[in-house]
């Protein structure tokens, strides 16, 4: 599918309970491989149901990318309602037909900003060792990678929180719900 977009045109922002079905419908619309990607392995239709439907039982905090107010990319930290939480885990999807404009990277950027304002000490990534544009993103993020036979390890360790990162993550999200409701 040809498209003409970009990540400036991107709105990356928190998803709730409200974006439940977006997100559902996003995880449908991904293709064999990327949602292979995304779980690890494979996972039918009414398994994705079931995992999109708990989602946000799970205490994660997810980030959506929007282009044209349709969901594209989607990133879950999970473990971050913990009081103090030392480690979280974070996995990422976008659509086949959506990758490679940044929207990846713009989710891993906004990732990184929540885990430093929750002095979150590392974060676990898992992906198949196939998947070299997850593989890209974290050594470009400074994770330290180890490799299986079949997936790669990849921990991240973001910084302390400052008062200018928190107040960053203010305003991108007043900016992308500002952006969002506006269209």
């Amino acid at each position: 599918m040809g498209h003409d977009k970009t990540a400036q045109e991107l709105v990356v922002r928190r998803l709730c309970v409200v974006d439940q079905e977006k997100i559902c419908s996003h995880f449908l619309r991904l293709d064999i491989a990327s949602r292979r990607a995304r779980f690890l392995g494979a996972v039918s239709d009414d398994g994705v149901k079931k995992y999109a439907g708990k989602i946000f039982h799970f205490d994660s905090i997810l980030c959506g990318a929007f282009l044209d107010g349709d969901l594209r990319g989607v990133v879950e930290l999970r473990g971050v309602a913990h009081f103090r939480p030392s480690t979280t885990e974070a996995a990422f999807s976008v659509e086949h037909e959506w990758q490679n404009i940044g929207i990846g990277d713009a989710l891993f950027e906004r990732m990184m900003t929540i885990a430093q304002n929750r002095s979150i000490r590392s974060i676990q990534l898992t992906c198949l060792r196939e998947n070299a544009r997850m593989r890209y993103l974290a050594a470009k993020h400074d994770a330290r990678l180890h490799l299986d036979q079949d997936v790669v390890e990849a921990v991240l360790y973001p910084y302390w929180p400052t008062p200018t990162s928190v107040v960053k993550e203010i305003i991108v999200e007043t900016i992308a719900a500002a952006r969002l409701f506006s269209v």
